[in-house]
């Protein structure tokens, strides 16, 4: 389905710019005109990492006119096996400000705005609202809902890609044109059953696959060429090299697009996606709360271990997680096992039993079904392998 150009024509270009994206002009289907739409364009992109590498790179080479980059992290040297905006001198600098700087090498006449922040339902209408198209290359499902959430609320297309491991996922998400991402997602999945890359890994080349087609989805949608992604999500597979096209449809009882919305206004997203810090509405505080222990308290009772007192230390992460980072004397009982019941019957329940993962989230899932299943002193490592190499052994190393 063909779409007008989503801009206006900006300004004519410039000789500079015109000898710039000669290989534009030359085609027919882009050409001056296209070319002048792109530069009147506002394109936000949601998160530096993976996805938004590429996409913001070949937007920026493009000759989109702004580009507005979302992302309060800092840059980690394991994001630079994917994340290309970012370089080794980069480490330990925001991610909007080490993509800033590289924008500017690939193109100096296009502006970049950055907002180094978290987009949360405080902000995301107004952030969203000065562009004219999103693209979402965030890895956690809060966002996604929130970015699909205010797009919708303003009348505005998003183009969304998601990666794991050897697979992605590309789609143009546009209320007014087709379905929403909560048509055809419309509930997300449980906390902790879809890892996200940092738990389960992804080949770094997935990224740059993934991410140039949300590129090509944008420009599309800018120049008003081809035919986008609405109504259709195309699923890579990069083992089998792969790409397939699933056609989905407009929910007529959507929450947030349908004729009836129950969705009126943004939302508490990390509840919604049922990884709120606190309970959720109707549960009793005191039975919802999980007991922690810090990584310098689990140090401690290890050496108490060594002279003679027990208890059960348990390790939910995989092989592959293993092998980088690991806290000595841990069990390794996959989560898995616990949402299977076969861990309840490994544990003794006569002793202390301290479950852990890579930052606490997969730890505390297994944590609540073994209290559940009865177990009177099960306690969660706060922070996970990532707290014990920061605060207790910094040998190894942070993945």
């Amino acid at each position: 389905m063909a779409l007008p150009p989503l801009v206006g024509l900006s300004d004519p270009l410039s000789t500079e710019e015109v000898a710039r994206y000669a290989r534009h002009a030359l085609i027919p289907e882009v050409g001056l005109e296209g070319q002048r739409r792109l530069k009147g364009a506002r394109v936000l992109v949601v998160g530096a990492g993976g996805l938004g590498s590429p996409v913001l790179m070949y937007l920026a080479a493009a000759g989109v006119g702004t580009i507005g980059i979302v992302d309060d992290d800092v840059v980690e040297t394991s994001n630079l096996q994917r994340q290309v905006v970012h370089g080794v001198s980069d480490v330990g600098r925001p991610k909007s400000l080490s993509a800033q700087e590289t924008l500017a090498e690939v193109n100096p006449l296009v502006t970049v705005e950055r907002h180094e922040l978290r987009l949360d339902s405080s902000n995301a209408l107004e952030v969203i609202d000065g562009y004219d198209l999103v693209v979402d290359g965030t890895d956690n499902f809060p966002t996604r809902y929130l970015v699909n959430d205010a797009c919708v609320l303003l009348g505005k297309p998003h183009v969304w890609g998601s990666i794991y491991r050897f697979d992605g996922q590309v789609s143009v998400w546009w209320a007014e044109h087709g379905p929403c991402y909560r048509c055809v997602f419309p509930e997300p999945p449980p906390p902790g059953l879809v890892p996200s890359c940092a738990e389960g890994g992804v080949l770094g080349v997935l990224c740059a696959a993934i991410g140039s087609v949300q590129a090509t989805e944008a420009i599309k949608l800018l120049t008003g060429i081809g035919e986008p992604l609405v109504g259709r999500v195309l699923v890579h597979d990069a083992l089998r090299q792969s790409w397939d096209a699933l056609q989905v449809r407009k929910d007529p009882g959507c929450a947030v697009c349908g004729p009836s919305p129950t969705v009126t206004e943004l939302v508490d997203y990390e509840w919604f996606c049922g990884i709120a810090s606190g309970p959720l509405a109707g549960e009793d505080i005191a039975a919802d709360s999980l007991p922690g222990i810090s990584a310098r308290d689990l140090a401690a009772m290890l050496d108490k271990r060594a002279g003679g007192e027990e208890f059960v230390l348990v390790d939910v992460r995989g092989p592959e997680e293993r092998a980088i980072a690991s806290i000595p004397g841990a069990e390794a009982i996959h989560l898995d096992e616990f949402r299977s019941g076969a861990a309840v019957s490994r544990l003794p329940f006569d002793r202390t039993v301290v479950i852990h993962c890579k930052s606490g989230v997969r730890s505390a899932e297994a944590a609540r079904i073994l209290r559940e299943a009865g177990h009177g002193d099960v306690r969660n490592l706060e922070g996970g392998v990532l707290a014990w190499v920061r605060d207790v052994d910094p040998t190894q190393p942070e993945y």
